[in-house]
């Protein structure tokens, strides 16, 4: 039994890792490997994977750590913050399709209990897969974006009480508003008793953990305080997620929120894949091949008539067709908790086989369906609403309106944009800025500001925006997979134009260099600079010291900050100080045939800041590039190291310093 039990488990890890990496590469969520993974070696394809009770429940702690995630976002100021519409449309969104779902359900006919638990199931929405794909669209910030979050943060509260419902469902019909009743006093004194007892207990508690400055202990204390929580409810008749949940929210207001959600995140993975696999376990698909026209209508309602929902209702909330219908489309499809409830209503056996399989069909099809609608959501919009498709031409015509010639194209208007705005514009160069937050383009085009609104990462954008007259790019936004879509864009429509990229620290340079940047500028490294230059200052070192210093880390860390090319003498400055030069290389130049590792020109001090061939300048050479007749070195160093390195390149003389060095 042993040898058996471990075969499963290398099974259900090898078609896991495999199915995991297959899907990354088509760049579809990992959720879908874990359900494939469930259908193959599960009880109704290959039978590999037993469904054994002892596999569900540790998959029902995959479930405690993602309602303990949620509970560690949970945010009072957050949600009052964007209340109309988290606790407007939010919860019309979840109360009607419940109330349309029970209706139908009732049609069918089947019990008013069922209806009751699908409208819950049916009416939740993927959190995970639409807020990754609104970021990377960077979208989160529009219209539809804020409604779709706004209502998936009601359905993630949603679940609660939603949690609490089902097993109350479970009791006889003639005890159940009895049951009801109790399930809610015992959920509030619980919540009570935890959060009057919690809240002043848990801040000192896990100080008194940290000041033992123990990684093991730290992690052993946040699964003790996680799964205690969760065996309290239980106890109380409540689930283990209503506990987990309530932890996270204790957890929440402390200093280490960020520590214990980066520590909890392996175990929640690895275990809400395993609940996935179970949830893949439960697919019988000929019972889905028997009962395809039934998979295809759930599929449908939950296209179309969850959809239609989400329309009228961003329509009663005052928002144009189009930015209903994106919202809509984004909403219109099943969701991660929606496969709690109904792993929960299937171990209460309140759901018949026969409304189990298409229900769980049609949900796993909407999933599959999602990244393409999400992705795909503007461009619906605008082929299905013509007045929306007229207004993003009026958005690209404001734009070209601006009519810049020789101008710089900030991409996003944030913060640091709009600093970067001022620079520029206090130098007389002129600029126009894209942004996707429409309160912050309404307020700054009132202002006067050059702003428009638009998506960097669209083409016809970027093209309306000037980008072949620009004479510089700079992007400033933080997250760096918006970045990279942005790179990608101008690279292709303009590969010479110079764009200078905002990041947070060094973690990020390979990645957006190699996507393009010209420039990047790490907000963490600059902030160090400017700490130190203050410190050295308020010590007592005279400011020409510190601008030294300053100017010379600049040089070392940024190219375009290497020194420039001097002529005979350069006023005000150094004449020590570190600069550009450049060496054509002739046919009778000893560095020919010679790789830059073999040169060694670093023995020398200097650096090879690039190597011009052809007429196409290479920055950063590999140390492995083999010169040839006609390339032009561009050196960088101090002029005596610069004499010695060129002496030595084109003579093949080595100095005695250098060879000593």
């Amino acid at each position: 039994m042993q040898d058996h039990g471990l075969l499963t488990i290398i099974l259900l890890l090898a078609t896991g890792v495999l199915l995991v990496g297959f899907l990354r590469y088509l760049r579809l969520p990992a959720v879908f490997a874990y359900l494939l993974t469930g259908i193959i070696l599960g009880p109704h394809a290959l039978a590999v994977v037993p469904d054994l009770a002892s596999t569900r429940q540790l998959a029902a702690f995959g479930v405690v750590f993602l309602m303990f995630s949620i509970g560690l976002e949970f945010s009072l100021a957050q949600f009052l913050s964007m209340r109309r519409l988290v606790f407007g449309m939010g919860l019309a969104q979840v109360v009607l399709t419940s109330l349309v779902f029970v209706g139908i359900a009732l049609l069918i006919p089947l019990s008013w209990k069922t209806g009751v638990i699908l409208g819950g199931i049916l009416a939740m929405s993927s959190t995970a897969m639409v807020v990754r794909a609104l970021a990377e669209k960077m979208e989160m910030q529009t219209r539809h974006g804020r409604i779709a979050v706004s209502v998936l943060l009601f359905q993630d509260l949603a679940v609660v009480p939603l949690l609490i419902l089902i097993p109350a469902l479970a009791g006889s019909t003639t005890n159940l508003p009895h049951d009801l009743a109790m399930a809610g006093l015992k959920a509030v004194l619980v919540l009570l008793v935890l959060l009057v007892i919690g809240r002043p207990v848990m801040r000192p508690w896990f100080q008194f953990v940290a000041n033992r400055k123990s990684t093991e202990l730290f992690m052993l204390n946040v699964l003790l305080v996680t799964l205690g929580l969760a065996w309290i409810t239980e106890q109380a008749g409540l689930s283990l997620a209503l506990g987990a949940f309530v932890a996270g929210m204790l957890i929440s207001e402390t200093a280490y929120r960020y520590q214990v959600e980066a520590d909890i995140a392996p175990f929640r993975d690895i275990l809400l894949g395993l609940f996935f696999v179970t949830i893949g376990m439960l697919v019988d698909l000929p019972a889905w091949w028997a009962n395809l026209a039934w998979v295809l209508i759930v599929l449908a309602m939950l296209l179309l008539l969850k959809g239609a929902l989400v329309w009228g209702l961003a329509r009663l909330f005052g928002y144009e067709p189009g930015v209903a219908l994106r919202s809509a489309i984004v909403l219109a499809q099943a969701g991660e908790f929606g496969f709690v409830l109904l792993a929960l209503a299937n171990q209460y056996q309140l759901l018949p086989a026969h409304v189990l399989q298409p229900v769980l069909g049609g949900m796993l099809m909407s999933m599959m369906l999602a990244p393409i609608l999400v992705e795909r959501n503007g461009w619906l919009a605008r082929q299905l609403v013509g007045s929306y498709r007229g207004h993003r031409d009026q958005q690209l015509a404001d734009i070209r309106s601006a009519n810049l010639q020789a101008h710089v194209v900030l991409c996003g208007y944030g913060r640091v944009g709009q600093s970067v705005g001022r620079v520029l514009e206090e130098e007389g160069i002129p600029f126009v800025a894209l942004d996707l937050d429409p309160v912050r383009v309404r307020q700054a085009q009132s202002a006067g500001e050059s702003i428009f609104y638009g998506d960097a990462s669209r083409r016809d954008v970027l093209q309306a925006a000037g980008i072949f007259s620009a004479r510089a790019v700079v992007i400033t936004y933080a997250n760096v997979t918006s970045s990279q879509r942005v790179l990608s864009i101008i690279k292709e429509l303009r590969p010479d134009l110079p764009v200078v990229v905002r990041a947070h620290d060094d973690s990020q340079l390979e990645k957006l260099e190699a996507a393009g940047a010209d420039e990047v500028v790490p907000e963490v490294t600059e902030g160090a600079l400017m700490l130190a230059a203050q410190a050295l200052l308020l010590i007592g070192f005279p400011i020409s010291t510190v601008l030294r210093r300053v100017r010379r880390f600049r040089q070392e860390r940024y190219q375009f900050f290497r020194g420039a090319f001097w002529g005979s003498s350069e006023p005000g400055e150094d004449q020590d100080s570190a600069r550009l030069a450049s060496i054509a290389l002739g046919e009778t130049a000893f560095a020919i045939h010679l790789s830059l590792r073999e040169l060694n020109l670093t023995s020398f001090g200097v650096a090879v800041v690039a190597v011009r061939r052809h007429g196409i300048r290479g920055r950063e050479p590999s140390p492995d590039t083999v010169l040839k007749p006609g390339d032009v070195l561009v050196l960088f160093g101090t002029p005596a190291a610069l004499t010695k390195a060129e002496t030595y390149v084109l003579e093949g003389n080595m100095i005695p310093e250098a060879a000593t060095a």
